[in-house]
């Protein structure tokens, strides 16, 4: 399973990439393996805000459809539009182009409660 070190995790299978005052977020390779064939994402909208630990987006696939968490605090400032036609790239490349949303975040302080790569594969393993 991929799990990269330069990302930070959750309990729910989100993964966060500080970029300056934000955070790209997309779902885990164990979670993309999990689900199997994604077939569409219910995006957040841009300028919603997230409140950490509550339900920002939806990934259906042929298996369930699944809700995706914000891991933080913060507003929508970016969505993945591509997902809209071409979901299977959370299947695909999970941490690249298959990215969920963009969050600017309310504090850079807020990952620090999240897991680190070591402390994700040992959750998972």
């Amino acid at each position: 399973m991929n799990v990269p070190d330069d990302l930070y995790y959750t309990e729910s299978h989100e993964w966060v990439r500080v970029e300056g005052e934000n955070a790209r977020i997309g779902i885990t390779d164990h979670a993309q393996a999990e689900l199997t064939d994604v077939v569409y994402v219910e995006l957040p909208k841009v300028g919603a805000q997230a409140e950490e630990r509550t339900q920002i987006a939806v990934v259906e696939s042929v298996k369930a459809a699944s809700d995706i968490y914000a891991p933080i605090k913060g507003e929508v400032v970016e969505v993945n539009e591509a997902l809209s036609s071409n979901p299977a790239l959370v299947n695909t490349d999970p941490f690249g182009d298959g990215w969920i949303f963009l969050l600017k975040m309310s504090s850079a302080d807020d990952v620090k409660q999240l897991k680190d790569a070591a402390g994700y594969r040992q959750a998972i393993g």
